[in-house]
């Protein structure tokens, strides 16, 4: 006969096949062993989901602040990066003033670009940064700040160069060229400024190594430096014209002029009137074209109205001479 198990009052029994009667079944340290492994390994397991669950999506609160340190320093960097950017902006614009005008006015070579910026640090010592954790903003800003820095290095020691040149240069300052060769009052507009431009009756691009100034026939035209008169006559293309050499590499260019008051030799200091605004040669219209000169070759006039313009008016000229319209000449 076989075993049989029944439960009374929620404890275990058997019927004993011999006997017929009900036995109440003992279990052994094994089976309680067993049974009690069984709820701890189920108890955790669940304690494991459970943890990792909590730890996924709610961090401890060291952790937590910790996150909340690494977004506000994120945070932080962004702005700084702005900022720097700015500066980088800033700087940039010296430099172009520094080369174009201060430097070009003492007949100072510009400074070189690798000069400026220097030899930046290796790129492996960026990239080492950048392989650290959440260090890659960092990393770019840091490079942008030791490129700042050499860079206001370098200016602070062209300024330092400039002082002196201008210090030692006090007759240079008075003949190179410093104004314009027509008053602001007497200007109609500026039509044309140095760079390559449409020609007025070729209708064909073509460099224009002068800027022209609108004004009416008649309009005092002034030396724009002291220096001694090389040239003054006609010439083909350019009419009554003056040429003024100023010494130091600088000589200017006066065309399309009404009447001349000079003659080749003569002395004249900056502000002489030289001659008359007009429309002589070959111009479109009543005006001076005005040229400089550096060592035979001629450069942008704009730089060399230090004495005329303020900042805010050299801006202005800036964007004027940039126009790609036509030329009058």
């Amino acid at each position: 006969m076989t075993t049989q198990k029944s439960k009374v009052s929620g404890r275990k029994y058997r019927i004993n096949p011999e006997t017929l009667q009900l036995e109440r079944i003992e279990h052994g340290f094994q089976y309680w062993l067993r049974r009690s492994g069984g709820y701890i390994l189920g108890g955790v397991c669940i304690g494991v989901i459970i943890f990792y669950v909590l730890l996924y999506f709610f961090p401890s609160p060291r952790e937590a602040s910790l996150m909340q340190y690494n977004r506000n320093l994120t945070a932080e960097m962004e702005v700084l990066e702005k900022q720097v950017d700015q500066m980088q902006i800033i700087m940039a614009d010296l430099s172009q003033r520094d080369d174009n005008l201060y430097r070009a006015i003492l007949g100072a070579e510009p400074i070189p670009l690798a000069v400026r910026t220097g030899a930046a640090m290796q790129i492996s010592y960026y990239d080492s940064l950048a392989r650290m954790t959440n260090t890659q903003l960092a990393a770019d800003i840091r490079r942008k700040v030791d490129i700042l820095e050499k860079e206001l290095y370098v200016q602070a020691c062209s300024y330092d160069e400039i002082l002196d040149l201008a210090k030692n240069q006090e007759v240079r300052m008075e003949n190179i060229p410093a104004i314009q060769p027509v008053l602001n009052k007497d200007l109609k507009r500026m039509a044309s400024g140095y760079g390559w431009r449409i020609d007025p009756v070729y209708h064909i691009r073509r460099f224009h190594e002068g800027m022209d100034f609108t004004a009416p026939v008649g309009t005092d035209i002034y030396a724009t430096g002291n220096g001694t008169v090389t040239f003054a006559g006609w010439r083909q293309g350019y009419g009554e014209t003056v040429e003024i050499d100023h010494g130091f590499g600088y000589a200017t260019r006066y065309a399309h002029c009404h009447k001349l008051f000079v003659k080749p030799g003569k002395k004249v200091k900056r502000g002489d009137v030289i001659a008359l605004v007009g429309n002589t040669g070959k111009s479109t219209g009543p005006h001076v074209h005005y040229e400089v000169h550096y060592n035979g070759r001629p450069i942008d006039p704009r730089n060399y109205y230090f004495y005329d313009l303020s900042p805010e008016d050299y801006d202005k000229m800036v964007q004027l001479s940039s126009n790609m319209g036509k030329m009058m000449d």
